[in-house]
């Protein structure tokens, strides 16, 4: 399943370092993997498992400073400011809504309050 995530990784981050892409991938998948509910396979999931894992593998590469651009810069206690249009995270998310229906709840659950 790493390799068809990598080819729309590819596509979503050209001109990148293929071995990193490969472990972002390959880290994607298994953090997909370890959250699907019990007997679902990646393959049951069709195409939301690979464009799931692109997507986590296209935000994690943008937080290891492949994306964005430098929008200032200061000399004196050396600032770098990286715009990313408020993307930090967001692809990640998607992946989480797009994959809801295939993995476990792991958000709060409410059971009740002794009163």
């Amino acid at each position: 399943m790493t390799d068809a995530v990598l080819e729309i990784v590819k596509g979503l981050c050209p001109g990148r370092d293929e071995e990193l892409l490969r472990l972002l991938c390959a880290a994607a998948c298994e953090t997909l993997d370890g959250l699907l509910r019990e007997g679902v396979k990646p393959e049951d999931c069709g195409g939301c498992y690979p464009l799931a894992a692109a997507w986590m593998a296209a935000d994690w590469m943008r937080d290891c400073g492949g994306g964005g651009e430098i929008t200032a810069l200061t000399a004196g206690d050396m600032s770098v400011r990286r715009e990313n249009g408020g993307q930090d995270g967001k692809l990640s998310g998607r992946a989480m809504e797009l994959m809801a229906p295939y993995i476990r709840d792991a958000g709060f659950v409410f059971r009740g309050v002794r009163g």
